[in-house]
């Protein structure tokens, strides 16, 4: 059954892709197949960065609700991006080879995420309204350092940091889409080496022990790759705050298993579906009139309320 569905997934996203490079072009196909296969390119790694990161982090914290964004994951990276145009101006951050820049944010982004999300996990992984507390004082936290620090640079500064701190599908970093590709394909490969310890993890800590898997070594191996990826997603469109929640959520609907082996690539085929086909919708369709971005925080964000709600009556 899960894979005569993941068959007719694949099948719907080749569709998608087919439409996003075809439809309504115009001109010399030379130039429109490059240009859109450029950014077809980006929003698959998007999309499967984020519903990878986000089924990572619901299994070392076992539970549905949680996933980086809201966590604060995407918070911290805008932060980092800001502290850096902060010491070093605009001008400054700019002219630093774009390559270079991305390296240093993956790294710090691994480094705090461990330091901070790594302490937490460790001790609240049994209380799931701790963590959301506390996973959204530090995403405030986070906003707030980096609201006072827009305040105090040059609006000409402030126009870097602007671009970098909202979801756009329609303006994507193509320049680092071959680094992001070999970072995501690294990451991918080690989730699918891993993949039988994640479903061992997902049966909590205790199990997990008595099976034989060290639940903190898995755990803070999965926040680097969560790390990794968030990092990825977020360098090429910008934070996007409920897209994975909203893909994993329907990925449990359509392809119900506790097993990773279909939930990682159910969910990376929907997370694809839905930004290939919506941004296909919003240009050709919709020329642009809703952001994609603002549908799917909509969308995401009543699927979080309903989940917090069904778990909360539980």
């Amino acid at each position: 059954m899960h894979a005569r569905r993941m068959w007719i997934l694949t099948g719907v996203l080749a569709l998608c892709c087919v439409a996003f490079m075809t439809l309504g072009a115009r001109g010399n196909w030379g130039f429109v197949l490059p240009f859109r296969g450029a950014k077809l390119g980006a929003l698959l790694v998007v999309a499967v960065s984020v519903s990878t990161a986000t089924v990572l982090f619901q299994t070392i914290t076992q539970n549905r609700i949680l996933t980086p964004s809201i966590m604060g994951f995407d918070a911290l990276f805008v932060l980092l991006l800001t502290g850096a145009v902060f010491s070093l101006g605009g001008q400054g951050y700019v002219q630093l080879p774009p390559v270079a820049v991305f390296l240093v944010n993956v790294a710090a982004l691994v480094a705090a995420s461990l330091i901070l999300f790594g302490t937490l996990l460790f001790q609240a992984r049994h209380d799931l309204m701790r963590m959301i507390l506390t996973g959204i004082i530090c995403g405030t936290l986070f906003r707030s350092l980096t609201s006072f620090m827009q305040r105090m640079i040059d609006p000409n500064e402030f126009a870097v940091i602007q671009v970098s701190s909202f979801a756009r599908f329609t303006q994507i970093e193509t320049d680092l889409l071959g680094l992001a590709m070999v970072l995501l394909g690294g990451a991918l490969l080690a989730c699918w080496r891993m993949r039988f310890r994640l479903d061992v993890l997902a049966l909590g800590h205790d199990a997990a022990t008595n099976l034989g898997e060290n639940p903190r070594r898995g755990q803070i191996e999965a926040l680097v790759l969560i790390a990794v990826l968030v990092s990825v997603s977020t360098a090429l469109v910008g934070p996007v705050a409920f897209l994975g929640l909203l893909v994993v959520s329907i990925a449990h609907l359509i392809t119900p298993s506790p097993y990773h082996t279909v939930l990682l690539p159910s969910a990376a085929l929907i997370s694809a579906i839905t930004l290939v086909g919506g941004q296909t919708i919003m240009e050709r369709a919709l020329q642009l009139s809703t952001p994609l971005s603002v549908v799917i925080d909509v969308l995401g964000g009543v699927v979080f309320l309903v989940l917090l709600l069904k778990g909360i009556r539980k």
